[in-house]
């Protein structure tokens, strides 16, 4: 039973972002339940933790604004969330922010539009960098391709990438702006490699943005029954 949705904004550090997604889902869900609150489980043979992981993030990426939204089975008093998990964090991972939102509003996943990345280089950007940004951002199309096991998927690389610019405060960081739709995603590590990072670059995500649909829009797609993605 669904009954309240929690939604928690955390940082994930040096010491947990070699965490996989899946290693990090089962992480939360052993927070959760050494915490004592009420998860919520979905129906069936196998059994899974109603928990949802805002976007992925690359493993040896770190961050300071992730997401999670967890359903309880029971209400649970947003002021004792925090009290009741903090001890049972893994070394990385601090839950900044907790929040209710409703059990009926669209998924998290699907509500995420694009996400921001600052890369930084202790020597500055040099002069190579600085063309590959322009070559990137002046390109038309920019076939790629992901690998993963024996997989390999080609895309293109370019609509995925909103911004690429250097940071005016500090000219020895890269921002990255970059989409992170469902099925519209841009890797942070795979545009840093298309741009000739070093391999050691350190990519940290500031910034992840959902789409905030008015309530009325919400329940007009609702009553036409169309896709809330």
């Amino acid at each position: 039973m669904k009954v309240q949705r929690l939604r928690l904004r955390y940082s994930l550090g040096p010491e947990a972002c070699g965490l996989g997604q899946r290693d990090l889902a089962a992480a939360w869900e052993e927070v959760l339940q050494s915490a004592g609150l009420p998860l919520a489980y979905s129906e069936g043979r196998r059994q899974s933790p109603q928990l949802a992981i805002g976007a992925p993030l690359p493993q040896g990426v770190t961050s300071d604004c992730e997401l999670l939204d967890a359903v309880m089975e029971l209400y649970v008093p947003v002021s004792d969330i925090l009290p009741r998990i903090s001890p049972h964090l893994p070394p990385g991972i601090h839950v900044l922010t907790v929040e209710e939102v409703g059990v009926n509003v669209p998924s998290l996943q699907s509500q995420v539009r694009w996400a921001q990345y600052e890369v930084r280089l202790d020597g500055g950007v040099p002069d190579h960098l600085r063309e590959a940004i322009c070559r990137t951002l002046e390109a038309r199309t920019l076939p790629s391709e992901y690998r993963r096991e024996k997989k390999v998927r080609e895309y293109d690389m370019r609509p995925l990438i909103l911004d690429l610019r250097i940071c005016a405060d500090d000219d020895r960081v890269i921002v990255m702006r970059l989409r992170a739709e469902p099925e519209r995603t841009a890797r942070a590590d795979l545009v840093a490699a298309a741009l000739g990072l070093p391999q050691d670059a350190r990519i940290h995500r500031t910034r992840l943005v959902l789409e905030e649909v008015p309530p009325i829009v919400l329940a007009r797609r609702r009553q036409a029954g169309l896709d809330e993605d």
